[in-house]
């Protein structure tokens, strides 16, 4: 993970997100008062060279609570650098110059947590282990203790002493954990939920509502275990992510044998067999054989890929009907998948803009209401004459009713549901900031080459302008255009050897940005390249300009053989549109999202291509540098604007983008590591996808804000009135959180 950064829009495009917006996975059950804390802290100024990365796992370790407490105690220790929290899978990364690690684990011990030691850094095959099954008869015990407390207190069937002995047993049975954290989180001078019930159940106790304190806490322990299990859904549905690698893979051996191997034990280039049927464990490279794959874990796609000799796989998918030998391009712990893995977990560091405000509004609110408590059960009974034990018992229940667990609650279970979501679809969104922000596209510009059309173009035409060439020009083209790496000189190539010719060799051989290719073949310097070039050579006349438009106004793209005397033959290349891009452009335009095109292809090309496709308007003959300008502009008017390029090319383009999105993004490290939202293969109606779910994710954001702020002010004013009591107190706030969690969960099924 990198250094914390401020984050902008006018962002560089090597993603670091940072400090401002980091934070929780999906929360556990300590969340109120939680400072909002970095996943990445930096404790020292200047990092040492003899520093080293310990990881410990800490399985109480789900929430900003435990992490604020994590980092304060930690912070105090000399000799630690840097901690790294990834709250998703419970693990503590922490960079320090000490012997050994026996005083972290003991700081983390005192604060009533275990830290278990993991081995070596960086392996992100390996999922978390479920924590261990809590014990049920304990808490069932407290329950028919608590309830026989209430009946035997209500009904006059025994002195009170004994209804005291059976609360004290249910609040001792269920409420020991409670207590623990609650000691703790008092200590570090953080009011959470689990230090406000200790402070509620024992005022209870001293003014004598023996029944009412048992139930209250029997309440809370059953409302916070299935609040647990039900943020572990959430948890799950990244990690699940993490099952869909095999352990074993069939590896032929030294003396060309096939065995079975763990897949973390397989080095690069080894060679693996995959049967039909099979999950396929590591990415690599076919050698021998042929099979349709179904890619859905990594891509999306509804439907199998057909893999041959030299096609990549990827390890998480499935290999459905002949069997595969491939060659090993990947470590287990360096996958395509395990990349996708560590972009989402590390998505969580990026909090998105109301979980920053959620954050902010719940370090003010608690200790305010927390203060407000204070008031009402000593200024009534001081000043006003009022009864003590009403108004402490007001009091104790707004104590209850203050925690903002569910508010804090709802949002990181929101937007790791979204993320889950996404990465489902195939869509891999690298922030909670990105899956809020998709909603206020208004604009979105596209590259056209592997975007909108499917980038690999086809010679359609050929004319020799200079007689005298007219057996050599197309071999001298594809002479030119076989050193090049650009699709429209590829194809030119492609034809050529489809032709059988004869290529020549080309010495000198260097690529012009935007423009086209030079060489030389037999002494004499060739250019192959486009209508700038052309321009900028001195080379064009009003005859050429005639000719090239007409092939241009076709939507072919244009380039033309030159030497030092001219042009001498010119070669039209036309790429297919896919049906996918006329989808992707009626749903955004459903949307209300408004779509440029901007390519390096002369206008006319760029027109008619958009005129197929639906796009709004086309700007063509543009350099990197002129698609940052058109974005620039359309910030400039007012325009929330997104990007779509391959992360290389467009990189200036995407950077300036409010989203910027990498199209085939699999197989593609730059396009994982860089994009704003990588789309893991090339269908662009994965974008309209995305923008869906964004505006669903903000939907069900505002419905739990206000669900849970609503459900407070009500509780607020029935406790100022007298008619509230503990246990009702308990389940409205219980009971929210629960609901807010739930509703957050819906997204796992877009």
């Amino acid at each position: 993970m990198n250094q914390p950064v401020s984050h902008e829009h006018k962002h560089p495009h090597d993603h670091a997100h940072g400090d401002d917006d980091h934070g929780h996975a999906a929360h556990g059950h300590s969340c109120c008062g939680a400072k909002g804390a970095p996943a990445l802290v930096q404790l020292t100024e200047t990092a040492s060279a003899q520093a080293r990365l310990s990881r410990f796992r800490i399985d109480a370790m789900d929430c900003p609570t435990e992490q604020t407490l994590i980092q304060d105690k930690l912070g105090k220790l000399a000799g630690i650098e840097q901690l790294e929290f990834n709250l998703i899978n419970r693990v503590l990364g922490v960079r320090h110059t000490l012997d050994g690690t026996g005083d972290i684990e003991r700081a983390i011990d005192s604060l009533g947590m275990k830290a278990e030691p993991l081995g070596a850094e960086g392996d992100s095959t390996a999922a978390a282990p479920q924590p261990a099954k809590t014990r049920w008869w304990p808490l069932a015990l407290s329950g028919v203790a608590a309830i026989a407390a209430e009946i035997v207190h209500f009904a006059s069937l025994a002195p009170e002493w004994l209804v005291a002995a059976l609360a004290l047993a249910a609040i001792l049975g269920c409420g020991l954990g409670t207590y623990k954290k609650g000691w703790i989180a008092l200590k570090n001078r953080n009011l959470n939920i689990n230090a406000l019930m200790s402070i509620a159940v024992t005022g209870a106790v001293l003014i004598g509502q023996w029944p009412e304190a048992a139930m209250v806490m029997v309440l809370f322990t059953v409302a916070e275990l299935i609040e647990a299990r039900s943020l572990d859904r959430a948890r799950n549905a990244i990690s699940g992510l993490m099952q869909l690698t095999p352990d074993m893979a069939t590896v032929q051996q030294a003396d060309g044998q096939w065995r079975e191997v763990d897949v973390r034990e397989v080095a690069i280039g080894a060679l693996v067999r995959v049967r039909p049927g099979e999950r396929i464990g590591l990415d690599g490279e076919v050698i021998s054989g042929q099979s349709s794959v179904d890619q859905a874990p990594i891509t999306g796609e509804s439907l199998p890929v057909e893999k041959a000799v030299g096609d990549k796989l990827f390890a998480g998918t499935i290999n459905q009907a002949g069997a595969l030998e491939f060659r090993v391009t990947a470590g287990a712990g360096q996958s395509t998948l395990a990349r996708i893995i560590k972009a989402v977990e590390e998505a969580q560091g990026a909090r998105a803009p109301t979980q920053r405000f959620v954050d902010q509004f719940s370090r003010i609110y608690t200790p305010v209401v927390f203060a407000i408590a204070l008031a009402v059960a000593v200024i009534p009974p001081l000043f006003m004459a009022a009864s003590w034990f009403d108004w402490v018992y007001r009091a104790l229940v707004l104590l209850v009713v203050a925690c903002p667990c569910a508010l804090v609650i709802s949002t990181p279970v929101t937007i790791v549901s979204g993320l889950a979501a996404a990465a489902r679809k195939g869509i891999l969104i690298k922030g909670g900031v990105y899956l809020e922000g998709g909603r206020h596209l208004d604009y979105l510009a596209l590259d056209k080459t592997g975007t909108i059309t499917h980038g690999k173009p086809v010679q359609t035409d050929a004319k020799v302008l200079e007689p005298v060439f007219k057996g050599r020009a197309q071999a001298l083209a594809a002479s030119l255009g076989e050193r090049s790496d650009h699709p429209v000189s590829r194809a030119i190539a492609q034809f050529g050897k489809a032709q059988g010719l004869a290529l020549s060799e080309v010495d000198d051989f260097a690529a012009l940005a935007g423009r086209g290719v030079r060489g030389t073949i037999a002494g004499e310097v060739y250019h192959l390249g486009n209508h700038r070039l052309v321009e900028e050579l001195g080379l064009c006349s009003p005859e050429l300009e005639a000719q090239l438009d007409a092939l241009e106004r076709q939507g072919k793209t244009v380039v033309l053989l030159l030497d030092r005397s001219g042009p001498l033959a010119l070669f039209a290349v036309a790429d297919t549109v896919k049906d996918s891009s006329r989808q992707a452009i009626a749903e955004l335009h459903e949307l209300g999202i408004k779509t440029v095109m901007l390519t390096g292809d002369n206008p006319h090309t760029a027109q008619a291509i958009a005129a197929v496709v639906g796009i709004d308007r086309a700007e063509g003959n543009l350099l990197p540098a002129d698609k940052l300008k058109t974005i620039e502009a359309l910030y400039a008017q007012g325009h929330r604007v997104g990007m779509v390029g391959d992360g290389i090319n467009d990189a200036p383009a995407l950077a300036r983008a409010e989203i910027g999105f990498a199209m085939a993004a699999a197989g593609t490290d730059t396009a994982i590591e860089t994009a704003d939202v990588a789309l893991m293969d090339d269908d662009l109606r994965k974008i309209p996808a995305f923008v869906r779910l964004s505006r669903q994710s903000a939907a069900i954001l505002m419905q739990n804000i206000v669900l849970a702020l609503g459900v407070k002010a009500i509780f607020l004013a029935i406790t100022f009135a007298g008619m509230a009591t503990l246990w009702m107190a308990v389940f409205a706030d219980m009971g929210v959180s629960l609901l807010v969690v739930f509703n957050g969960l819906r997204l796992l099924r877009k």
